[in-house]
């Protein structure tokens, strides 16, 4: 008994301390459901690195094509832009990224009307998903976009976009064009984040910034699979999964110097930093902007971003 009441004084000491930590580095998280928001926004946290569309959708329980079908996308759009307003209102000013819909047709499949508007894949993880869903099927994105305008137009200014599976910068100049459209980009205080996890993206990222992007993040699972060539839900390689991998590393570290060197916003939305201090630390001193973590770890990756700069800045101060 008496070592478990000195755990808990400890940790509660260590909270305090956390408190008072601040970094050069921004600490994000990430988030899907609305009615955590409020709760995690009075943490020590500097936004929402990673809002996921997919929980609020899956809630809602319809496709959106079936709310197209029935002349409905006013409802969608509407219970949409509610619900976002959940994590908006409780973090602003401090920025929340919001993720488009990235499920895949599979997970799409599930919803009401969904076997009707989806076709069946052999494997969808690398299938009809991401930003070339949006330009087939431009009216679900659309209404997706409808949503975040009307947050903007109640004068909020801290709700970005971020566009998952990016696979070639045609895609993104297509989803450019249809941003463009819905007016958002009039809003000069708007941002355009695209999801790094495809190889094609990650080794190719100066193509697509040229495309014109105010922030990529990094999506660490995704990326380390195709990367390592492993499929991360299957037990029998699970051994060669391992974001420490040099060639990952080397990849992260390329895609963080790239962002740099365009002056343009960097994150990482996986756990990789949390888990492992080391990639943190390499994250760091190859100059990225953020790390977006899961709420439990917030106060951890904090402190172990604070040893990092603090020693960084030792190592500058005795050259």
């Amino acid at each position: 008994g008496d070592i478990f009441k000195g755990k808990v004084i400890q940790k509660s000491e260590a909270k305090i301390e956390t408190k008072k930590l601040h970094t050069a580095t921004n600490i994000y998280t990430n988030l899907a459901q609305p009615d955590q928001a409020a709760k995690v926004a009075k943490m020590h946290v500097d936004g929402i690195g990673l809002l996921r569309a997919e929980f609020v959708i899956a809630e809602i329980g319809v496709h959106p094509k079936q709310f197209i079908k029935e002349g409905k996308q006013e409802v969608f759009i509407n219970r949409l832009a509610r619900e976002l307003m959940r994590f908006v209102t409780p973090f602003s000013p401090r920025p929340v990224v919001y993720r488009a819909t990235d499920f895949k047709t599979n997970e799409y499949r599930n919803l009401t009307g969904g076997k009707e508007f989806e076709p069946h894949e052999e494997n969808p993880m690398l299938g009809f998903r991401g930003a070339y869903r949006y330009i087939a099927n431009p009216e679900v994105f659309e209404m997706e976009l409808k949503a975040i305008k009307k947050i903007w137009e109640k004068g909020y200014r801290n709700l970005n976009l971020m566009i998952p599976f990016v696979r070639v910068p045609w895609e993104l100049i297509k989803i450019k064009q249809m941003v463009e459209k819905s007016g958002l980009l009039s809003y000069p205080e708007f941002k355009l984040w695209i999801m790094v996890e495809v190889p094609s993206c990650a080794l190719n990222l100066e193509e697509f910034i040229k495309v014109g992007i105010d922030g990529v993040s990094i999506g660490t699972n995704d990326l380390t699979m195709m990367l390592l060539g492993v499929d991360r839900d299957s037990e029998e390689v699970s051994k060669v999964y391992d974001e420490r991998t040099p060639v990952v590393l080397n990849v992260l570290e390329y895609i963080v110097k790239t962002c740099r060197k365009y002056n343009i916003t960097c994150s990482i939305c996986g756990q990789a930093p949390s888990d492992y201090p080391e990639i943190a630390e390499r994250l760091v001193r190859a100059g990225i902007t953020s790390l977006s973590v899961t709420p439990d770890v917030i106060d951890r990756t904090r402190r172990i971003v604070f040893d990092v700069e603090r020693k960084l800045f030792k190592e500058k101060r005795g050259k």
